[in-house]
């Protein structure tokens, strides 16, 4: 980082936890350090591509399934430089970090509990709990809703308490779409703003056939 004074002010990239109706921020998840790559793969979701049928060849059930895979990496070392200032990192290290990204995919514990309760009462059909809305936030062109696949950690540098110092987090997340949502769910429109925001991306490019080296299209 640096302390230059008119150096812009770095955008860091993150997850955000809120509420599924209201959209209301729970949590937001800062990273540490931004990740030097991102890979997304888009799978189109054609009409006819599956069928063969020709009348079809043009049409999208869809936006694409899109996946998304990051490593992130999180060192405690310069909070320990400081420790009157970092108590929490002292005492426990990246666990509160660590937990904040795995809870995600946890389930509550309170609603885990009542679900147990109500099985051992006889209650036949269990509902499974509801999740908060993860949205990944990375930049302001790109804020969209997604599901955690996968999550792997491999935990460093470990203090006399066994608490980790460093971590690397690797992430696949699934971008959810108005495909995975009810109509009316609060996700569909932070997914439309992206779809948009895309749209009106896309306008800035506007090359010429000529460049192509053809002066018109057969």
């Amino acid at each position: 980082m640096t302390t230059f004074p008119n150096s812009p002010r770095l955008v860091q990239g993150g997850l955000v936890l809120a509420d599924p109706k209201t959209a209301r921020v729970l949590r937001v998840i800062v990273l540490q350090y931004n990740p030097d790559t991102i890979t997304r793969t888009l799978q189109a979701q054609g009409a006819g591509a599956d069928s063969g049928d020709r009348l079809e060849a043009l049409r999208l059930k869809g936006a694409p399934i899109e996946t998304i895979k990051l490593d992130v990496e999180v060192d405690a070392t310069d909070q320990l430089e400081r420790p009157d200032e970092n108590p929490k990192t002292v005492a426990l290290g990246l666990h509160p970090l660590l937990a904040a990204l795995e809870t995600i995919i946890y389930p509550k514990a309170d609603a885990v509990q009542s679900n147990l309760s109500l099985a051992a009462a006889g209650t036949l059909e269990i509902t499974p709990v509801q999740a908060p809305l993860t949205i990944f936030v990375w930049s302001a062109q790109r804020v969209v809703p997604v599901r955690i696949t996968e999550m792997s950690i491999t935990e460093e540098a470990f203090d006399v308490n066994l608490n980790p110092m460093r971590a690397r987090i690797s992430l696949g997340l699934r971008v959810l779409t108005t495909n995975d949502f009810e109509v009316g769910h609060r996700a569909n429109g932070i997914f439309f703003a992206h779809h948009r925001t895309k749209e009106r991306l896309a306008t800035e490019v506007a090359g010429e056939l000529s460049q192509l080296g053809i002066r018109r299209i057969p």
